[in-house]
């Protein structure tokens, strides 16, 4: 843990909190994690921008292994750096050019190197700077939800068919906003055993949108009367898999064997640059199984061991498009994304 008794109160209280479920979804979950790295940084007394790297790494670091399932606060984390990072350097080609204008693009070509290494050197302009740059992040932050939801009518066309499953905010945002200009119909998988996909199809229904519920056992018959396919994912995987809602997999593969188009809606915040590398790593987490088989059933439960996982894993295979909230994206993009969101030093802290 860190010296500073304070941060690692603030640090406390706030993986508590996300325990406890008071931060509901990936968005508000993402506002927060950026809101206690201000308060971190402003705690703690800082000079450089190495000191402010090493300070958000092992706060980071603290976060991870106290939340390994919610990726999105890695993914803040790892955002954070980026923005530190590339401040520094900004400010640092600033002072150079002021200093001696003529040898300033010789000196961006030749240094950016030593620059993205060295963070050493006191710039007096980078702390405004860095909370500027993450002030303008808030904002996306805020936005992106209303961005994804914006491109909807892009994507459902008049009397198509758009299955989903489970509960997400995006989805039900998405075709909330299609609805304005389209007439489609929805077929809702149920997601049992956990059965949020009964909340999403009450909320469509409610705004005048022909919705239907089915069993998640049914998804492969139904598959074929389906355009196209509108999931949320909780984590985009480095690959441009997915970590997302149990039974996710199953209507992937359904819609793969009708050649029916997934499209999955994810922001910025959840693509995260890990890979799964094998099933013993922090990718998947189990409740309990009590809405599979009864404890009642005390004779069977005996002798049987249940599993009840949270997540699937999708292979980018299974993904035809990627929607965010700055646009379309193929699986195969993913990469690229990486590299604009973080500094590949931070894809391990």
């Amino acid at each position: 843990m860190l010296q500073n008794e304070e941060i690692n109160g603030c640090i406390s209280e706030f993986v508590i909190h996300v325990k406890q479920g008071r931060y509901s979804g990936s968005l508000l979950l993402a506002s927060k994690t950026v809101e206690l790295l201000k308060k971190i940084m402003t705690l703690q007394d800082w000079k450089t921008a190495k000191e402010l790297i090493d300070l958000i790494t092992t706060s980071g670091k603290v976060l991870m292994t106290s939340l390994p399932f919610q990726s999105t606060v890695g993914n803040i984390v790892r955002r954070v750096l980026k923005i530190v990072r590339e401040e520094y350097v900004a400010a640092l080609k600033n002072e150079q050019e002021e200093l001696d204008p003529q040898e300033s693009l010789h000196k961006i070509v030749t240094s950016e190197g030593s620059l993205d290494d060295n963070y050493t050197e006191d710039v007096p302009s980078l702390k405004p700077s860095i909370f500027e740059h993450i002030g303008e992040f808030e904002m996306e932050l805020e936005t992106s939800a209303d961005n994804i939801a914006q491109q909807a009518c892009e994507h459902i066309h008049p009397n198509e068919i758009v299955m989903t499953i489970g509960m997400s905010s995006a989805v039900e945002a998405f075709m909330l906003n299609a609805s304005m200009k389209r007439k489609f119909e929805v077929i809702v998988a149920e997601c049992a055993p956990f059965f949020h996909g009964h909340n999403l199809a009450r909320s469509l229904a409610t705004c005048k949108i022909k919705t239907t519920v089915i069993a998640d056992s049914a998804i492969f018959a139904m598959m074929s009367r389906v355009n196209k396919v509108i999931i949320g994912t909780h984590t985009v995987m480095a690959n441009g898999g997915l970590r997302a809602v149990c039974g996710s997999h199953i209507v992937a593969l359904a819609a793969k064997h009708y050649s029916v188009p997934v499209i999955v809606l994810a922001p910025m915040h959840k693509l995260s640059p890990q890979y799964l590398c094998s099933s013993d790593q922090d990718f998947n987490c189990y409740v309990s199984p009590e809405k599979v088989l009864s404890h009642s059933d005390g004779s069977i439960v005996s002798k049987v061991h249940v599993y009840n996982p949270v997540f699937d894993y999708v292979p980018p295979e299974l993904v035809t498009l990627f929607i965010s909230n700055t646009g379309g994206h193929a699986p195969s993009y993913v990469y690229r994304l990486l590299s604009e969101l973080y500094h590949p030093n931070d894809y391990e802290l």
